[in-house]
């Protein structure tokens, strides 16, 4: 019995299951382990670390989550925390991978410096090299950045969630540009070719283009189709005017007169394919004379959309920062 006390408490360093997955002071406690030399303390700080990223991931979630109403309150919020730490605990202790790549990483680093200063780096039973105290610094500092950059990598998580929420899109956009939705990402990876084509005839660059189809499109979802339900292909709401002879389509559009929204029956250009949307509406831009300003401030994403908004490409009052917030958040 006290043989099995002693082996419980020699491992209790290591073990999460006894401290919150943020405890600062049994991460300092791990790294103080790295810094003797010890393989044991080098996998119990990489597992702290995979706690504390899933920690962090969970609680940036849940802030991107709309509350529980009148249940919503600090107590429920303090006690989710509690849940959340001892749910990263638990998943950390079973890992989900990240643990283990750091600390074949690391180790891998340890063996390289140990082979420049001359010595070997013999392992334990657990295969991993038993460092000493000529890389154990290295391993120290290299695991405090790790443990640093996993906020910048839970923010990123954060932005992420935000915009697969309802309304969410926005929060994301203003908590910062890494991280795109995954609709953002499909309708880049469908429209991009078509894009970069009608860049090259009218030197708009090929993300303000895309920015000004999925505000007219709502990204890809609401495209103007006929009353057969046939599509358009229309991506930039270009109406047809008098001088238009090609196919066309009636739709419901809504359209502002003296600031107030009205719905109206419009008649619009149909086109065979999204790359002929893409050249007609490069061919407006360049050949009506009302744009010419336009394409004059194609180089700054503000300019550009409040050039379109000033020559009456649209009658929404918010058109130019609405585009202006798609090209600079969310194609960003």
């Amino acid at each position: 019995m006290i043989r099995q006390a002693s082996s419980t408490a020699g491992s209790s360093a290591n073990d999460l299951s006894a401290t919150l997955a943020a405890d600062v002071k049994g991460a300092a406690a791990l790294r103080k382990g790295a810094n003797a030399g010890s393989p044991d303390a080098l996998k119990g700080a990489a597992t702290q670390f995979e706690a504390m990223f899933i920690n962090m991931m969970m609680k940036s979630m849940r802030e991107a989550s709309p509350g529980e109403g009148m249940l919503d309150n600090q107590q429920t919020k303090m006690f989710t925390s509690m849940l959340d730490q001892q749910t990263s605990q638990n998943l950390a202790k079973k890992g989900v991978g990240l643990s283990d790549v750091l600390v074949r990483q690391l180790s891998k680093q340890n063996e390289q410096a140990l082979a420049l200063g001359g010595e070997t780096a013999p392992s334990d039973a657990s295969g991993i090299p038993n460092t000493g105290s000529l890389a154990s610094a290295a391993v120290a500092a290299r695991l405090q950045r790790a443990i640093e950059a996993a906020g910048g990598a839970a923010a990123s998580a954060k932005a992420g969630a935000q915009a697969d929420v309802p309304g969410g899109s926005a929060a994301a956009m203003d908590s910062g540009k890494g991280s795109q939705a995954a609709h953002v990402r499909a309708f880049q990876s469908k429209l991009g070719s078509h894009a970069d084509e009608a860049s090259k005839a009218t030197g708009i660059p090929a993300k303000f283009m895309l920015g000004q189809a999925a505000l007219e499109s709502g990204w890809g979802k609401r495209e103007i189709k006929g009353r057969d339900g046939s599509n358009s292909n229309n991506l930039f709401g270009i109406k047809a005017g008098p001088g238009w002879k090609g196919k066309t389509v009636e739709a419901v559009t809504t359209e502002f007169v003296n600031g107030k929204p009205q719905q109206k029956v419009e008649r619009f250009r149909a086109y065979d394919s999204y790359a002929d949307s893409f050249k007609d509406y490069a061919k407006l831009l360049t050949d009506n004379p009302r744009y010419e300003k336009v394409l004059a401030s194609a180089g700054d994403a503000s300019k550009f959309a409040h050039g379109l908004q000033k020559a009456g490409y649209a009658t929404d009052p918010q058109y130019a920062s609405k585009l202006t917030r798609i090209i600079q958040q969310s194609l960003a």
